[in-house]
């Protein structure tokens, strides 16, 4: 794996896939960075229509996982998970750029 590359896990995959179905939408997860968070950034998860011209795409199992250019920088190398815990079911975002995280998993500091 390049230190640029990303990826989706099977898990995650099949659960974009399973809530996009729903939608009516296209499996695209997009994954972007902003300011915020108890740590200085947050990730923010959506659906996506199509991957922007400036998007880095992967895929898993038929499903696209998409990051700006700009998010990109601080996410390359992450692994996008989706967990379910007695807390509740969300997507995890697994980055070897962050050098602190918040306790909720949602924001990060580099």
């Amino acid at each position: 794996m390049d230190q640029h590359s990303l990826t989706l896990s099977p898990s995650a995959a099949a659960r974009v896939a399973a809530i996009a179905s729903k939608q009516g939408k296209p499996a695209i997860l997009r994954l972007a960075v902003e300011g915020g968070g108890c740590s200085g950034f947050q990730y923010k998860f959506g659906l996506a229509d199509a991957p922007e011209g400036d998007d880095s795409v992967t895929e898993t199992d038929g499903v696209r996982l998409v990051v700006d250019s700009v998010s990109l920088d601080l996410v390359a190398g992450c692994v996008v998970d989706f967990v379910e815990s007695l807390g509740g079911a969300a997507f995890k975002v697994e980055n070897p750029n962050a050098a602190a995280g918040c306790g909720c998993g949602s924001s990060f500091s580099v």
